[in-house]
């Protein structure tokens, strides 16, 4: 699997970096190196989260969709 991350100068120094694609996946490092470690551990921690199934109401529709 591959995904986009965008990479920040942060103001204080070093960088953050965030994963659009999966929403409040972010994390920080110090050099480019520290970053990429903790954006793969950063992103396993995201995709590992039980994620509740939600139980549509009346009337309502539940689809997936393949892009």
């Amino acid at each position: 699997m591959k995904l986009k991350a965008i990479v920040h100068n942060a103001s204080e120094g070093g960088f953050w970096a965030e994963v659009p694609s999966i929403p409040g996946c972010a994390t920080q490092g110090e050099t480019m190196e520290e970053l990429l470690a903790n954006l793969r551990e950063a992103i396993e921690g995201c995709l590992s989260v039980d994620v509740e199934t939600p139980v549509p109401g009346s009337g309502d529709r539940v689809l997936e969709i393949a892009v």
